[in-house]
């Protein structure tokens, strides 16, 4: 028996085999249930787009309770009208951790990919609490979001570095001990240079992140609300109905 991950860090790829659609709850027909949810009709789909079922199979290799992944999607899973079932189901499954919105830039240069993309945090959710979510529904919790409007290079992967209202690059001095090896032994010394400064928001995401984490530990608050429709930071996210 193969156990379940604790963690899974991953981006969509190509999953083309259509005979395998079978074995998805996401590569079935979806309809509302009327009370603000979706059910599986059972019938299964011609085709489905590979990213899809690619959020199933991790968040199904995940460990039930404490299972973590973060997953780079692009932004129609999170926000087309016609992805709803799918963000309900990933509600149902998992509890949203955070969301980080994702410029253009993050994939064009190497991978050709000219799309918006998000990076999704989840934590999969045990069997117990999504019977008790059933009965009482779903609690509000928490979650970090984020935009990075820069991530270091532009289209071209050309590197970026922060610069003044006037257009200068802004440098700060940086330390660094040197180790040499004088008269048979080794000596040390510390040099301080002037560097430029990535233009990144990445690296201040995941400390504020860290930071989010440390406070919340991943847990939910004990009153009970609804978890919130939607995300209007940029663009609609996790958005259920």
């Amino acid at each position: 028996m193969i156990e379940k991950a604790t963690s899974i860090l991953t981006n969509t790829g190509p999953i083309t085999d259509k005979h395998i659609l079978e074995q998805y709850e996401l590569a079935h027909a979806w309809e509302s249930d009327g009370e603000g949810g979706f059910r599986n009709t059972g019938v299964a789909k011609g085709s489905v787009a590979p990213e899809i079922l690619f959020i199933e199979r991790c968040i199904k290799w995940l460990k039930p309770g404490s299972g973590r992944m973060g997953i780079v999607l692009p932004d129609g899973v999170l926000g087309n009208p016609a992805a709803e079932y799918i963000r309900w189901w990933i509600m149902r499954e998992t509890q949203v951790l955070a969301s980080v919105d994702l410029p253009v830039e993050a994939f064009i240069a190497e991978a050709n990919v000219n799309i918006l993309t998000s990076l999704l945090f989840l934590r999969r959710k045990s069997e117990e609490e999504k019977r008790a979510e059933a009965l009482s529904g779903i609690e509000e919790y928490p979650v970090f979001m984020a935009v990075a409007d820069k991530v270091g290079f532009d289209r071209r992967g050309n590197k970026l570095y922060k610069r003044t209202s006037d257009g200068e690059e802004i440098v700060e001095p940086k330390t660094y001990v040197e180790r040499l090896r004088i008269g048979g032994r080794f000596v040390e010394r510390t040099l301080t240079r002037s560097e430029k400064i990535e233009d990144n928001d990445l690296p201040v995401i995941a400390e504020k992140y860290r930071e989010f984490l440390e406070e919340h530990d991943g847990r939910k608050p004990a009153k009970k609300k609804k978890v919130s429709k939607s995300k209007t930071q940029r663009r609609k996210k996790v958005a259920v109905r």
